[in-house]
C-alpha cells in the first residue's frame, strides 16, 4: 500500500477539480497493474481488472480515507473483470449527481449503472487541445458518446459542432453536459447514428474545418480500430475543408501509434502531423507507444 500512498499524497487534487490518484494501468507500478483510483468530489471511484481480497479492499478503503483533506462521501468500487463490470459501494453512499469537474466544466457521471461512466479523465490532454483551438470552426465529433470534445469546443468558441455516436444514450447525457455549463444548444446537434452509415448526411452537414476521431478500442462489428481506422482514415478528406484539421485519439492498448501514423502516412499523404499529444504525469506509462495520444493533422 506504502506505492498507493505516496501516488495519491503526489496527486491530490486541488479544490473541487476531478483528478486521477492511481494510474496503474499504464505498468509503471509492480504488481499494481490492476489499479486505478480516480477522485470526483465527494466519490472516489477505483476499478479494478483482477480480484483482490476482501482484506485488501478494507485497507485501502482505509487509506483513501485517511489520505484525503476532505473525506469522501462514497468509495465506489467497479469491478471490470467481471461481466457487464458492475460496480458497488466500499464505503459510505453514492450521491444522485456526481459530476467531473475540469477546467472549470462539469461533466455528470454515470456511476452504478454504465462499465464507462461517461468521462474520460486521461483524454483531458485532447479537450484542452481542442479548446484552444476551436475558435470559430465548424466541428464534427465522432463517437462523442457523452461529448465531452463538443462541450470543450463551444466553450472555446467553435460555430458549431456536430456530435455523431450509435449510442443515443450516450448522446442524451451529452446533450445534458451542455446544459449544466449553460451552453445553447443551438449551436450543437446530436446525431444519433454508426458511422459509416451516415457518410452522406454528414457530407451535408459539412464540410468541416476540423473533425475529432476518438473511437473506443471496439464497438462491435460497427468500429474494430485495426480494421476501421484505415477506412475512415481514407474516407477523412469527404467531410473537411481544403486546409481542415484531424484531432485522430488512440487509447487502446491493441494499436501503437507509431501504426496509427503509418496509416495516415500512407492513407492520406496530403495531411501533416503538428504534433503529438501525451497525458500529463497523472498518467505515468511504461511503454509510450500504447499510452493514449493525441495526433493533431492539418491537410496541406
Amino acid at each position: 500500500m506504502d506505492i498507493i500512498a505516496r501516488e495519491i499524497l503526489r496527486h491530490l487534487p486541488k479544490a473541487g477539480e476531478s483528478r486521477r490518484l492511481f494510474h496503474g494501468r499504464g505498468h509503471c507500478f509492480a504488481g499494481f497493474n490492476d489499479l486505478v483510483i480516480d477522485y470526483y468530489p465527494p466519490i472516489v471511484l477505483v476499478i479494478l481488472y483482477r480480484e483482490r481480497p476482501q482484506d485488501w479492499l478494507i485497507e485501502l478503503t482505509e487509506l483513501l480515507m485517511a489520505a484525503l483533506p476532505l473525506a469522501p462521501e462514497g468509495i465506489v468500487l467497479q469491478e471490470r473483470f467481471r461481466s457487464g463490470a458492475p460496480s458497488r459501494l466500499l464505503q459510505g453512499i453514492l450521491p444522485d449527481d456526481v459530476e467531473a469537474n475540469e477546467d472549470g466544466l462539469r461533466y455528470r457521471l454515470r456511476l452504478g449503472d454504465a462499465q464507462n461512466v461517461g468521462f474520460f479523465p486521461d483524454m483531458a490532454v485532447g479537450r484542452r487541445l481542442l479548446r484552444e483551438n476551436a475558435k470559430d470552426k465548424r466541428i464534427l465529433n465522432l463517437f462523442a458518446y457523452s461529448c465531452s470534445f463538443s462541450v470543450a469546443a463551444l466553450v472555446g468558441g467553435a460555430e458549431q459542432v456536430v456530435n455523431l455516436d450509435m449510442n443515443r444514450g450516450a448522446l442524451e447525457l451529452g446533450r445534458l453536459n451542455h446544459r449544466i455549463n449553460h451552453i445553447d444548444l443551438r449551436r450543437t446537434s446530436f446525431l444519433p447514428m454508426e458511422l459509416f452509415r451516415s457518410f452522406g448526411r454528414l457530407r451535408r452537414c459539412g464540410p468541416f474545418d476540423l473533425i475529432v476521431c476518438d473511437p473506443p478500442a471496439s464497438q462491435g462489428k460497427s468500429f474494430t480500430a485495426e480494421r476501421h481506422w484505415p477506412k475512415l482514415i481514407r474516407r477523412l478528406p469527404e467531410l473537411l475543408t481544403p486546409h481542415g484539421e484531424v484531432l485522430a485519439c488512440l487509447s487502446t492498448p491493441t494499436m501503437t501509434i507509431t501504426q496509427l501514423r503509418q496509416m495516415f502516412t500512407e492513407l492520406l499523404p496530403t495531411a501533416r502531423l503538428v504534433e503529438r499529444h501525451t497525458p500529463d504525469e497523472d498518467f505515468p506509462e511504461a511503454d509510450i507507444e500504447r499510452g493514449t495520444s493525441v495526433l493533431h493533422y492539418r491537410l496541406n
